[in-house]
């Protein structure tokens, strides 16, 4: 991930200036990697070690999201709206 685009999203899921470590960037930074490398799987089916660092960070994140409904549901709800999420 360039470092332009990972700080435009901290940006957007900040809660304050220098926040760069809540569940809600963490969860935004987690989808865009995990759409950049979802997009690199596409044209290359065979890597199978991209495959299981991807699914390594999906379950990063559906554990950050299960947390996040648990402590801020409406944050949750935002969240999950927000970068277009399946919640269950």
């Amino acid at each position: 991930m360039e470092k332009a685009l990972k700080s435009e999203v901290i940006k957007s899921f900040a809660k304050s200036e220098k926040d760069t470590g809540s569940s809600e960037v963490q969860i935004g930074i987690l989808s865009s990697r995990i759409n950049e490398l979802t997009e690199h799987l596409r044209a290359n089916k065979k890597d199978k070690s991209t495959q299981h660092g991807l699914l390594m960070m999906v379950s990063r994140r559906k554990k950050l999201l299960k947390y996040l409904n648990r402590k801020d549901h409406a944050a949750f709800l935002a969240i999950t709206e927000k970068l277009n999420i399946r919640r269950h």
